[in-house]
């Protein structure tokens, strides 16, 4: 970090915000992206990995390693979200195949190597369920004191889930792994749930805006979002993803509240996220919309804004 800017994982399972995140996280200067770990989550790790190395080359960034991940949660059956975000998990939106190769190590052992080789430099964003981070502090349960911080895009706490009326889906998915995670002793854990991601968001003006996008992140944006806008109807495209990616860099961007996260592991409630008193988590409540809009705005090189403050 001797010129200022703040190494960091992306741990992914693209996905269409996952892409806009990976956009943007290229686009802020402060960040320096290490590695690309991926995971089933959203789509097949199959998919997640093939999707990554596909946005990369269309963004100009083949250089970035990308190692292949968890195939399936720790313990349970798996569960996608085709429904939102497509059969090949960014909307059907064809992007060219690459043709280069996966790094040689998988993403829990990727992880670990780099918080070894940079202890307390490395920042882990975790933008999908948290499967790989669970692998990777049963190997080295230290882990935590090796990482500078870790932002989880995750949960749902004043408001209700994406997935059923209680859990957001990165949680659903793999409760177990979330559990382990949100229990583990990271000196500088941020939580970013549905609380402060479904408040920023493209509405359909703005998208379609970026209709004659070519080439690019704005380009990126505008294909990631058409399924959701054309075909699903919707009137906003929430930014989950790249919100998470935005406190990575700027955590002033949320407001954060204290405690500890439990995760409920029985099926009635599977995947909901609590927070009580006396830990050490922060869980982000409240988000400066018109602040991320900004910084939006310029990591992705857009010529207007096109976020708006969605609905509560």
């Amino acid at each position: 970090m001797t010129d200022g800017t703040i190494p960091v994982i992306l741990d992914v399972d693209p996905g269409v915000d996952d892409a806009v995140a990976l956009a943007a996280a290229l686009g802020e200067p402060s960040l320096s992206i290490e590695a690309i770990t991926t995971l089933a989550g959203n789509v097949g790790v199959e998919m997640t990995t093939a999707n990554t190395l596909a946005i990369l080359d269309w963004l100009g960034a083949p250089e970035i390693p990308v190692h292949r991940g968890a195939s399936r949660p720790l313990i349970r059956t798996p569960h996608d979200a085709t429904y939102f975000h497509g059969s090949d998990g960014l909307g059907e939106s064809g992007f060219a195949v690459s043709t280069r190769a996966l790094a040689a190590d998988r993403g829990p052992a990727a992880i670990v190597r780099h918080a070894m080789a940079r202890p307390g430099q490395i920042t882990l964003v975790c933008l999908g369920p948290l499967t790989n981070l669970a692998i990777a502090l049963n190997v080295v349960p230290w882990l935590p004191e090796l990482l500078r911080s870790v932002v989880v895009m995750g949960g749902a706490f004043e408001r209700g889930g994406n997935v059923t009326p209680f859990a957001e889906f990165n949680v659903f998915a793999d409760p177990e792994a979330a559990a382990q995670v949100f229990g583990a002793p990271f000196p500088d854990i941020t939580v970013v749930g549905l609380d402060v991601t479904e408040r920023v968001a493209i509405d359909r003006p703005g998208w379609e805006r970026l209709r004659d996008s070519r080439g690019g992140a704005a380009e990126l944006v505008y294909r990631m979002a058409r399924r959701s806008f054309a075909e699903r109807g919707v009137e906003v495209f929430a930014l989950h993803d790249p919100l998470a990616v935005a406190v990575a860099a700027r955590p002033d961007l949320v407001t954060t509240t204290g405690g500890r996260v439990d995760v409920a592991l029985g099926e009635a409630e599977r995947g909901k996220t609590t927070l009580r008193v006396g830990g050490e988590t922060k869980v982000a409540l409240e988000v400066n919309v018109t602040a991320f809009g900004e910084w939006f705005q310029a990591a992705l090189g857009l010529d207007d804004t096109v976020t708006r403050a969605a609905p509560v």
